[in-house]
């Protein structure tokens, strides 16, 4: 009866960013453990080509759909699709996220601004875009992707750092106003996980060695070490949780 509580048989969960790295990766897990699902890219072509992927080896619908997230009339326009092919929409991961890695001195306000929308504003819009949905269906589950760098730092990550720092906090004001409609919302922070986007650090061998000395476990995350995870924050398993953020970093921030 205990593993009854993580299966999502009759759940639909949308993902943003869900074609390729922890996304695509939560993505599959979850139509494994028996929701639709619903990625998204901004292009088109990758988005529909991660759906039939993930339809054709786990049996469950899915949907692909370009969207810029950071556009507040392509997220509403997201959610109504996702609701009229599925008719409801129970899980919202908001993984969608960029990094530019520069001194705060050498940093443009254009690169600035990408990844504040992308990593704070993008889950703002999506969240608000469901809440009518959710509320009416008096359940929900928001999953907002942070980071271990939303509560520690490093050089260079400044706009990186303080994105997901402040989605932490949006996590936190969402789980209170959203408490009494029976939606929880936590936020995932994973720490070093060997991905596309920290391809940059693992190719330099001294910031390579840098992540490696501080990782206790002594070594990169795999992204199927996520799943655990997302599938508990995605879950009945996780009913008594709001607010919270769960960090998955190999023991970096226990030091």
């Amino acid at each position: 009866m205990s593993l009854e509580l993580f299966k999502l048989d009759g759940r639909v969960a949308l993902i943003t960013g869900g074609t390729r790295g922890l996304g695509y990766v939560m993505a599959q897990a979850l139509a494994e453990a028996g929701a639709d699902v619903i990625v998204t890219s901004r292009e088109k072509e990758k988005a529909e080509a991660a759906a039939r992927a993930i339809a054709e080896s786990t049996g469950r619908r899915a949907l692909g759909l370009a969207v810029d997230v950071t556009i507040a009339e392509q997220v509403e326009a997201m959610v109504a699709d996702s609701v009229q092919a599925f008719g409801r929409i129970d899980i919202l991961i908001n993984n969608a996220g960029i990094n530019v890695r520069k001194p705060i001195e050498d940093f443009d306000e254009a690169s600035w601004d990408l990844v504040q929308n992308t990593n704070l504003k993008a889950p703002y819009l999506c969240a608000r875009a469901v809440a009518k949905t959710m509320k009416s269906q008096r359940y929900g589950r928001v999953i907002n992707l942070s980071s271990m760098l939303g509560s520690i730092a490093l050089p260079e990550r400044g706009a990186y750092c303080s994105s997901k720092g402040g989605l932490i906090q949006l996590t936190k004001v969402l789980a209170l106003e959203w408490a009494p409609y029976n939606i929880t919302v936590n936020a995932l922070c994973p720490g070093p996980i060997a991905t596309e986007l920290n391809t940059v650090v693992m190719n330099n061998p001294e910031a390579n060695r840098f992540f490696i000395e501080n990782i206790a476990l002594g070594r990169w995350g795999r992204p199927e070490e996520i799943i655990g995870a997302i599938i508990y924050m995605a879950s009945e398993a996780s009913s008594f949780m709001t607010g919270a953020s769960m960090v998955v970093d190999g023991g970096w921030t226990a030091r």
